[in-house]
């Protein structure tokens, strides 16, 4: 393995889930599109609106800058402020055709799960292995994702017990962590594995998560570059980038 992570250097390795261990990224991105499209449209038609705030939500612009990697609601807000429309906030207990920000999180979430049921979940082998040997080496490991839906889905991949801690949406919500791109979540499960951040890694596809990374002091924040635009990750807190984490191992 390279020499980048050993645990003379480090004591932690912190790892986003979609888009970093699962290949789930692509899922939510689908989900994200279909669920503003349609809002948009209906918005449109609602509103004789044909000025750019009604224009499709495109997942190489809008999910990159405003969504990937913030938990849901948060997302939902980034992106209807950038086309600069305002909705009620709701609650977390709207149903999915509600036009507030929660119904709008709520129905993006009930196409994931819808998605995810359908066709499974794909696991990224190089990811795996990186994991696998890091847990051999005594280095402690940790997942840190807005997703709520995130034991599920380590559960499904047979990913789950590798862990030694889990700060997702569901563990944020009840410590009060504010998301990505503030340092927060991942700032909490190194405490949880009792490391610095200075020994710990954060490995992250998201540029919200780079920038958390970066803004929490860590002492590396690892991009995988899964969209072939390295240079954003760098841009915005990347110290390495990699295409796929097979190639931190020998």
């Amino acid at each position: 393995m390279t020499d980048q992570l050993t645990p003379d250097r480090y004591d932690a390795v912190l790892f986003d889930l979609d888009g970093v261990i699962t290949d789930t990224a692509a899922v939510h991105a689908r989900a994200w599109k279909t669920m503003f499209d349609e809002f948009l449209r209906q918005r449109a038609a609602q509103h004789d609106e044909s000025d750019e705030s009604c224009k499709p939500f495109t997942i190489d612009g809008d999910y990159k800058t405003y969504v990937d990697g913030k938990p849901r609601y948060d997302g939902v807000r980034s992106f209807l402020q950038a086309r600069g429309i305002e909705l009620p906030e709701g609650t977390p207990d709207d149903p999915p055709d509600a036009t507030t920000v929660c119904g709008l999180g709520n129905r993006k979430n009930e196409l994931v799960n819808r998605l995810l049921d359908e066709e499974g979940v794909a696991v990224y082998d190089g990811s795996v292995r990186l994991i696998h040997r890091l847990r051999d080496d005594g280095i402690a490991l940790a997942v840190v994702s807005s997703s709520r839906n995130c034991a599920a889905v380590l559960r499904s991949a047979g990913l789950l017990d590798l862990f030694d801690a889990r700060v997702d949406g569901v563990v944020a919500a009840e410590r009060g962590l504010p998301g990505k791109p503030a340092p927060d979540t991942f700032l909490s499960a190194a405490a949880d594995l009792d490391a610095d951040a200075g020994r710990a890694v954060v490995v992250e596809d998201a540029i919200s998560g780079v920038q958390a990374g970066r803004a929490g002091g860590f002492g590396l924040v690892i991009g995988v570059d899964r969209g072939g635009d390295p240079d954003a990750l760098r841009e915005h807190g990347a110290d390495l980038v990699v295409a796929d984490l097979a190639e931190l191992l020998a």
